[in-house]
């Protein structure tokens, strides 16, 4: 993405704020394609071929903005991603969250015999995560 970026002298343009703008524009690009279409199985199986490429083209403009912004601000996506998976495993343990979709505040936690919560497993509010300064 950078190589393809410098050969059109494009940094100049790509400021974080500019490619935030430009991923926002793609995603809504990319809702459109969904809209009043209802609910869709998965694998799109009532879809022309020609609607699956039309998805694929915007998907891929998605995930190219995400990829270069995220290397204009400085951030391994990679690793990023690896680490969310990571606190995210932790938010909603699948002891807990097996089956449900509630939230990690909707969680009942139940005690223990021993009057310990869960055994140390404690659900994290979404204010926890948002509280951090690293960005992910």
């Amino acid at each position: 993405m950078a190589e393809f970026a410098k050969e059109r002298d494009w940094d100049q343009f790509h400021s974080p704020r500019n490619l935030l703008l430009a991923l926002v524009g793609e995603m809504g690009e990319l809702s459109e394609i969904f809209q009043w279409k209802g609910e869709v199985p998965r694998g799109l199986p009532d879809w022309k071929d020609e609607e699956k490429e039309h998805l694929g083209e915007e998907l891929s403009d998605v995930l190219l903005y995400l990829v270069r912004l995220s290397d204009i601000c400085g951030v391994d996506l990679g690793k990023a991603a690896l680490r969310k998976l990571e606190l995210n495993a932790i938010k909603y343990p699948v002891k807990l969250c097996k089956g449900s979709s509630k939230k990690p505040t909707q969680i009942n936690v139940p005690d223990n015999d021993d009057g310990s919560s869960n055994g140390g497993v404690t659900a994290i509010s979404n204010s926890d995560s948002k509280s951090r300064s690293d960005g992910v």
